[in-house]
Order: C-alpha cells, then structure tokens, then sequence
C-alpha cells in the first residue's frame, strides 16, 4: 500500500535511466527480439510477420485505456505492477519455448506482455510528468530517449548475441530459453528496484473522486477534438504511409541476414545478427536520430520535411543492394546496416517533431497518445501481410516493392502546410 509518508522527491538520477531502459524492453522483446527467435526455431517468414506484427496492437490501441490509468491508482502503482507482470510473462516464456505447440503459446503470452508494455508506457509518461517540475523535464529529456535506445540496443544486440552463444552450446531452443531467462531476471530485478526507489509524488494520486460523473463525457470530447483537427484527413494519411516501407522492412530484414544464400539470404548466424542490427545499426539510429534532431532545430520541419522524406527511404536502397549481390563480407555488411539505420533515424526525426505539432493544444497528452497509436497502426497493418509477400516474390522483388511504396507517401507530404518556423530552436525559446 503507498502512504503519505513516503519519499516524496529523489534524484532523477536514481530512476529515470532505468525505468526508460525499463520502458524500451518489452518493445524491443516484442518488435525484434521475437522475430529473431522464431526464425531460429523454424517458423515461416509469413507467419513470423503475420504474427508478430499481431503485438503492434496494444500500443496501438493503448489510448483507449489511457484514461483508466489516470482514474485508477496511482502512476508508481501501475509501473511497478506491470513491471512485475512483464517479469513474468518473459519467465513464462523462457518454460515454454522446449514445448512442441511453443509458437501458439509463447506468441500469447508475448501479447500479454505487449499489453503489459503499453501499460507501462502509459504510467512511466505519467508519472515522468508528475515527479519532475517543467524545467527538469527538459533536462532529462534527452537522458530519457538515450536509455530508451540503450534498451534497444540491449535486445537486439546484446540478447541476440547470448543467443547465439548458447545455440553453439546447447541447441536452439535451450538457447532461447536460456535468454529469456535472463531477461526475465533482468526485468523482476528492474520490479524490485523500482518498487523501492521511485518517489512517491504529493500529485501522483488517482482521479476516480468527484470527476467519475464527467469522465465519458471528457473521454469522448477529447477525441473528438482531435479528430475534428483542421485538415486531418491529410495528417492521418501522413501518419499511416510515412513508415509504409519500415512497417515492411522491419519483420523481414532479419530473416533476410539469417536465411541462407540459397533462400536468398546472407547466411550470417544468430550472433552475426545481434553484431550487425543490434549494435551497428542501433548505434547508427541513434546517432541519426540526434543529427536529425539538430537539423530541424536549426532550419525547422517544413524545410527537412521532404528531404527526411526521401532519406527516410534509404534503407530500401541497402537491401535491394545486398539481395541482389548477397556479398560475403561481414565488415560491408556492418557498415551498410549502420548507415541504412543512420538514415532512418534521421528521417524519423521530422515524424516525431511532427506528431508533436499536431498534438499540439488543451489536450496535447491525450492527443500525442492518439498519433502513436495511428503511427502503431501504421507498423501492425502492412507488417501483417509482409512475410506472405515476400514469400511470393522473393527477396529481390520484395526490397524492390517496398522502394515503391515511397510515391504515395511523396504525394501526402508535398500537401502538408506547415509554419516555416516550427521546430526551430529560436522558436521554442519563446515559446
């Protein structure tokens, strides 16, 4: 039970890395991590994107909950719960990958551990908002997002390079399950750990009092309000077709390296992978993503927008290249995941700063958990159908296809109208 006595204030220090490195696990867990892991096991690249793109929904659909975390309990109670149940879902995990129906229960409980995630993400924004005044804030913003990316890099580096270890000691399934073992200590320690060291804010309290009676009408206005936005039509298109070709890259890039020359593939194994994409390529993102950030500081939205548009689409190029020289140089291919995930950080950039424009207003909380649930939806869509494409077509002709898939989205953003000076740096001075 949380008192009043409770430490009211701590060193952000002291909790704000770890709970954005808490935040960014289950995600990495869900998007990446899974995909690894069940095309080690032996599962079709159709199903693998089928299924896995299935986890996109609770962050997908997370705004439709959101209030109810406002309303019930408090922000500490919802992270260290759902801390606690994600811990868990991943040791549930770890027993089941040795049966053989692994596929249809470990894909259940991920989504268990995918809602649990979403949760989470809510309560940490949250409570990042209620622990912290305005100014430190902004200060730790940036500490934030760096621990975020550092989770990222964790799972689809570090734990996908422990995989590969133990496959050479033990086969593959033990591999995997000897891993999520460790991430499921891992993250029960994060539970302990939070549960003792974050604050307790005087303004962290549940909202369930006298405003019950007007919570429906208020839950519906909001999202009303934002739906009724100016020229929406145009930012929901935006929203949805700006990572078209992410949403399909991102579920076979990695059965792509894993397959063998003969499939198509690169042949590189499970470790090779986690070297690569996981640490490569995120370092890449997020030095791209810090890049980006400075641009648009510097010249603002409207004048990266289109640009961001184009290099945005940079990693098609990548792997129309190595599908169709399938090169057996492990140095090259470092280098080009690294930049392919340079470019897209950087282009990613004008999405975020664009998101943040349109949420922008009375309700720019609620509004900004609707835009990442359309940019959600954006990724679960197109991802479903994906494997089954490229399956078709082959991986040639599926980096080719995807590379198409940049004309729709040229044509939406050569509509958008955007103020000259938003998102430059003088601007949000005088903000």
């Amino acid at each position: 039970m949380e008192q009043s006595n409770k430490t009211t204030f701590r060193n952000p220090w002291a909790w704000i890395p770890t709970l954005y490195f808490a935040e960014g696990i289950p995600y990495v867990i869900a998007m990446s991590v899974s995909v690894i892991m069940y095309k080690r096991m032996g599962i079709s690249n159709a199903d693998i994107a089928l299924y896995t793109s299935w986890l996109y929904l609770p962050w997908v659909i997370k705004p439709l909950w959101s209030p109810v975390v406002d309303l019930l309990k408090t922000k500490r109670y919802w992270i260290v719960t759902m801390q606690l149940i994600i811990g868990a879902a991943l040791a549930c995990v770890a027993f089941t990958i040795p049966m053989p129906n692994f596929f249809q229960i470990t894909i259940a409980i991920l989504w268990l551990m995918a809602f649990s995630g979403a949760t989470h993400d809510i309560a940490a924004d949250g409570f990042y908002m209620l622990a912290l005044d305005a100014g430190t804030q902004a200060e730790f913003v940036g500490i934030r997002s760096t621990f975020y990316r550092i989770a990222m890099l964790s799972g689809q580096g570090v734990l996908v390079i422990i995989a590969g270890y133990f496959e050479t000691h033990g086969g593959i399934a033990f591999a995997w399950s000897v891993t999520f073992f460790i991430v499921a200590a891992l993250f029960l320690s994060l539970f302990v750990y939070h549960r003792f060291v974050l604050p307790y804010p005087v303004v962290d309290t549940p909202k369930i009092g006298n405003q019950t009676a007007n919570f429906l009408p208020e839950f519906f206005k909001t999202f009303g309000s934002f739906f009724s936005k100016e020229g929406i039509l145009l930012t929901l298109a935006f929203m949805l077709l700006y990572r078209f070709n992410e949403s399909q890259l991102v579920k076979l890039i990695t059965p792509f390296l894993l397959d063998t020359v003969e499939k198509g593939g690169l042949g590189l194994s499970t470790t090779q992978v986690g070297v690569v994409y996981g640490t490569f390529g995120v370092i890449g993102l997020m030095l791209g993503g810090i890049t980006g950030g400075i641009a648009i500081a510097k010249k603002g939205l409207r004048f990266w927008l289109f640009p961001m548009m184009i290099i945005i689409h940079f990693p098609d190029l990548v792997y129309i290249f190595l599908s169709q020289t399938q090169p057996d140089n492990f140095p090259l291919v470092c280098a080009l995941v690294g930049m392919e995930q340079f470019t897209y950080g950087f282009g990613f950039t004008a999405y975020m700063m664009y998101m943040i424009k349109v949420s922008d207003g009375e309700h720019k909380t609620a509004h900004y958990a609707i835009c990442t649930g359309i940019m959600a939806m954006g990724m679960m869509i197109p991802g479903m159908f994906a494997g089954k494409l490229q399956e078709w077509l082959g991986y040639q002709t599926f980096f080719m296809s995807v590379l198409v898939s940049l004309v729709p989205a040229l044509l939406v953003v050569s509509q958008l109208k955007i103020d000259p000076e938003f998102g430059k740096k003088n601007k949000a001075v005088k903000a």
